[in-house]
């Protein structure tokens, strides 16, 4: 059973989620800071390219199944229309209140 969007711990964290699943790229940018970083698999990827391609015009969502490290780490199922479904990973940096990292993978 998915741990409901309102549920998880980190108010950063909460505010990526629920951007990324209602596909809100204003709300989404948002959440993070100016000059926020990612990876994918352990390689570091252009966040703007990839969360158009993996979340935006491929409808990604995240569906939570445990958080630890204080909601900075989860694990979840990931979908969207290229992939499909899977299980992954993530860890998420926060400063002042919003994720400037984040790093992603299958679990």
């Amino acid at each position: 059973m998915p741990i409901p969007v309102d549920k998880l711990t980190d108010p950063a964290v909460r505010a990526f989620v629920a951007a990324l699943n209602s596909h809100d790229r204003a709300a989404f940018h948002a959440a993070l800071t100016a000059d926020a970083t990612m990876a994918d698999d352990g390689s570091d990827r252009d966040l703007e390219e990839w969360t158009d391609r993996e979340i935006f015009t491929t409808r990604g969502h995240l569906d939570v199944e445990a958080q630890k490290g204080g909601g900075r780490d989860l694990v979840a199922r990931y979908r969207n229309d290229t992939w499909g479904e899977m299980r992954t990973q993530w860890h998420f940096v926060v400063e002042d209140g919003k994720v400037a990292r984040f790093e992603t993978g299958q679990a």
